[in-house]
């Protein structure tokens, strides 16, 4: 028998054929080229915003869908399973941005911005990176401090997704540097005409090709009090820290459904490649080599969706979620790899899909908190005998 996600319904069975068809007509086909000018069409996220795509699981009265995670899964997953296509930073604008909106976010602040975002006028990224601080975000130097009634930010940031076509940007700063971790706070940047803000260079990545991915750089960028996230100082590193777990899993749900398209675009290959008179997918290593990938797809499969009815109860623990994060995304690689040597020479050449979820799976084992943040972590959970 075919399994089945214990969360899924008819209704999202069918919210899942229509993104797919959506995708298959306004995405995919463009992979190609999007890989080339290094991101995607803005317009394409006003056809998303319009497709109902966008912040799918925010209440109608911001202006979204009114869904809840598991339509955010749906759409996801429905992304992965093309023929690879990654550009579309929906997840960090729908699933991770958005969300920072509803639940810290003030009510004036939640009209303002989730509208606009659910519609595509509003493309949004987080700014959390520095070019010398990653996982230890105590540490980082952006500064944004009150002078008169405006917060003057200054800093750098990099390697933000969103970051070339961002509308929206919540930069992670120390309204008070004296006092570490609770001394950060979250500001918000509308960067159109913004004095002081500046873009630099869309960076280039091993995989990814068609994400915008982005230098960040604020010279006394002057902000009103009215865009501190929540409308008080010193509670970034809390909000930080409770939507980390959210970020992790829904990298795990793309690792999840990459890895089965990985497994099925080898399967196909295989069952068409003739070599010594019969095809490679007759073969007894080939046929061993599936099983594995197909067991390892399956029980992350199993896992991840475990952690979804967590998250819908509000029962997935930061742990949990860790380990679902590094355990998918090291699995994630290791599947690839294999299919990939099962496409032989073919499998090294960029045209080839299995090509693309190469490099770009290589980065979920870094970005969300690397595998290694992950397991301190969950090592910290650990109680001794």
């Amino acid at each position: 028998m075919t399994y089945q996600s214990t969360w899924m319904n008819d209704e999202l069975r069918m919210l899942g054929d229509e993104i797919g068809k959506f995708y298959r007509t306004e995405m995919f086909p463009h992979e190609a080229r999007w890989q080339e000018q290094g991101h995607v069409d803005r317009a394409f996220w006003n056809k998303a915003g319009e497709a109902g795509i966008l912040c799918a699981s925010i209440p109608e009265e911001y202006g979204g869908a009114g869904g809840d995670f598991r339509h955010e899964a749906v759409i996801l997953t429905e992304q992965h399973r093309g023929s690879g296509a990654s550009g579309f930073g929906n997840s960090v604008h729908s699933q991770i941005c958005a969300h920072y909106f509803l639940d810290y976010g003030t009510e004036e602040q939640k009209k303002r911005w989730l509208p606009r975002m659910a519609s595509g006028e509003a493309v949004c990224a987080i700014a959390m990176t520095e070019p010398g601080t990653g996982s230890d975000l105590q540490s980082i130097k952006t500064t944004a401090l009150l002078d008169g009634n405006e917060y003057v930010i200054n800093g750098s940031k990099t390697f933000i997704s969103n970051g070339q076509l961002a509308d929206l940007v919540i930069v992670v700063c120390k309204t008070d540097p004296s006092q570490g971790g609770k001394g950060i706070s979250l500001i918000v940047v509308e960067t159109e005409n913004q004095e002081g803000f500046a873009r630099g260079r869309n960076l280039d990545k091993i995989g990814l090709k068609s994400q915008d991915t982005s230098e960040l750089f604020f010279d006394n960028v002057r902000v009103g009090p009215e865009n501190l996230l929540g409308g008080v100082e010193g509670q970034g590193f809390k909000q930080l820290m409770t939507a980390l777990p959210r970020e992790r899993l829904i990298l795990a749900v793309g690792g999840a459904a990459v890895m089965e398209t990985a497994l099925q675009v080898t399967i196909d290959y295989t069952a068409n490649r003739q070599v010594f008179g019969k095809s490679l997918l007759e073969m007894q290593n080939t046929r061993f080599k599936l099983a594995e990938a197909k067991t390892i797809a399956h029980v992350a499969r199993v896992f991840v969706d475990n952690c979804i009815e967590r998250f819908m109860q509000g029962t997935l623990d930061a742990s949990t979620a860790s380990m679902a994060k590094w355990w998918v995304s090291q699995m994630q690689c290791d599947v690839i790899d294999e299919c990939l040597q099962l496409h032989g020479g073919y499998g090294y050449m960029s045209e080839y899909p299995i090509a693309q979820m190469y490099a770009d799976a290589r980065v979920q084992k870094i970005y969300g908190g690397s595998n290694e943040i992950m397991k301190e972590l969950i090592a910290r959970s650990l109680v001794a005998s």
